[in-house]
């Protein structure tokens, strides 16, 4: 458990104005609806105040618009929802790992693993692979021959890091994740596919996190590039040679395809689809299922989601679509003789 911390300790780390009790001790951070007494939540929008008026919790971080709200302890600041994910941390802070080795680890003679790291069992480090200092190798994992992940990093049980692939410092890596498998690279001989070998790699900066079962080829013959700060969901699937920009935020099931730059703190919604080579700017948000075909050069949020109805509806709709282009044609054509016949009279 966390040590318990007071409102005014909490406001004295994070800022923030306290109102009521300033020690009213806080062990844990709860939701509105089933917060306890030693535990502090949040309110993000005022249209949320019935929850507000019905919740056990012992504290609350709200706005100066929202204050008069309750009169439960509180700390008013700028942004609930932010202040609030600070808390959350400053109460269940990673603890670094006890270094250990055990004993069915399979680590190679060449490997250098750090003292202070942690490797847990039937985990494999290849040759001339290097983990960092206080990393944590879980249950499982492969390190392929001359991988590298920073200090301070977790991979958690069963994550594939392929050979000369490279992670940064204080990345976390979630079960099931694939970094460095060969990006589909086929070039087609007559009847056949021929297979281009990949021999980049996957280079990843610090302070990423990369969800389960999310997957990031190596480049074909340039590397794969992820930069500092950037957040994955989970599912996603990045080909290879693509470059993701810091602290870009991806959401699951997300697809993107080979040699594609995605700029810097950008976000992608869940289930977004985009093609190769594309270039992507800087600080674009792309909306849930928006299926990307050409490059963005312009910051802003861009949506493309056709709308679901019912079966017959969307059929109908769908074929009225495809005729879009002929339809437009036909208008074109009528203008040209309506604008004739205007001169002619």
């Amino acid at each position: 458990m966390p040590d318990p911390l007071t409102l005014a300790d909490i406001a004295a780390r994070l800022g923030g104005r306290v109102l009521g009790n300033p020690d009213t001790l806080i062990r844990q951070v709860g939701s509105l609806e089933r917060a306890s007494a030693d535990q502090i939540t949040f309110l993000a929008s005022p249209r949320h105040k019935s929850k507000l008026a019905a919740t056990r919790a012992g504290a609350v971080v709200l706005s100066a618009e929202a204050q008069e709200l309750t009169s439960l302890p509180r700390i008013v600041c700028d942004d609930p929802y932010l202040y609030f994910a600070r808390i959350s941390r400053l109460l269940n802070s990673s603890q670094a790992p006890e270094p250990a080795i055990d004993a069915s680890a399979q680590i190679a003679g060449s490997a250098r693993v750090a003292a202070s790291a942690r490797v847990d069992a039937r985990a494999v480090i290849g040759k001339g692979a290097s983990v960092g200092e206080r990393t944590w190798i879980g249950a499982g994992c492969v390190l392929g021959e001359n991988a590298a992940i920073g200090a301070d990093s977790r991979l958690y049980p069963l994550v594939v890091v392929y050979h000369e692939c490279r992670i940064g410092e204080r990345a976390i890596i979630h079960s099931g994740a694939v970094i460095g498998a060969d990006g589909f690279g086929m070039a087609n001989d007559s009847d056949h596919w021929l297979k281009i070998p990949q021999i980049g790699r996957v280079v990843i900066g610090d302070d990423v996190e990369i969800g389960a079962n999310t997957t990031i080829d190596r480049g074909t013959i340039d590397d794969t590039v992820i930069e500092d700060g950037v957040k994955l969901d989970n599912q996603i699937q990045i080909g290879h040679n693509v470059l993701i920009g810091a602290h870009t935020a991806i959401a699951g099931c997300v697809g993107i395809a080979g040699s594609t730059q995605i700029g810097r703190h950008c976000a992608i919604g869940g289930a977004a689809m985009i093609i190769g080579h594309l270039r992507i700017v800087d600080r674009v948000t792309i909306s849930a299922g928006t299926f990307i075909s050409s490059s963005i050069h312009q910051p802003g949020t861009y949506t493309g989601v056709y709308p679901f109805d019912d079966n017959a509806s969307w059929v109908r709709n769908a074929a009225y679509v495809r005729q879009l282009a002929q339809l437009a044609d036909r208008i074109r054509a009528l203008e040209t003789r309506h604008d004739g016949k205007d001169k002619n009279d």
